[in-house]
């Protein structure tokens, strides 16, 4: 076997594993995403609700939570975080889904058709949360007049 041939088995050969794999998927961005949630003053409540209104997490601040970026096949997850703590005012922080580069970019050159219409939008790996981290600043609730 001639080394000219040696080179075109061995390319035929890995081709096809580029070609089933979606970038971002390569790039390891499938499954959740952690996101740091930090408060002013600390031991703050965070509640988060997803899209449908649906309550996914109840804790205090200082905490770090994994959110779901799928929603369905083609579609990014919602989230709203409302920080609250007693003589503060509450804070609602809306975190969304954005596509991630690497499924735009990254599927030009890697992962291909097959990349962009299955492999990253079924394993969620097309989308990117918006915010990672949330540091919010309570302002303490002004008493009226009597």
């Amino acid at each position: 076997m001639t080394k000219r041939s040696l080179l075109y088995l061995t390319v035929l050969s890995i081709f096809p594993s580029f070609i089933m794999v979606g970038c971002a998927s390569i790039i390891g961005k499938g499954g959740p995403e952690l996101v740091n949630i930090r408060s002013t003053p600390d031991q703050a409540s965070v509640t988060i609700s997803d899209e449908t209104g649906v309550k996914i997490f109840e804790g205090k601040t200082p905490t770090n939570v994994t959110l779901e970026k799928k929603k369905g096949f083609f579609s990014g997850k919602t989230y709203s975080v409302k920080i609250s703590k007693e003589g503060f005012s509450d804070r609602t922080v809306t975190v969304n889904t954005k596509v991630n580069g690497w499924y735009v970019a990254g599927n030009l050159v890697f992962g291909g058709l097959i990349g962009w219409i299955i492999v990253d939008p079924a394993t969620g790996a097309m989308w990117t949360l918006d915010i990672n981290e949330i540091n919010v600043t309570l302002e303490t609730m002004k008493q009226g007049a009597i």
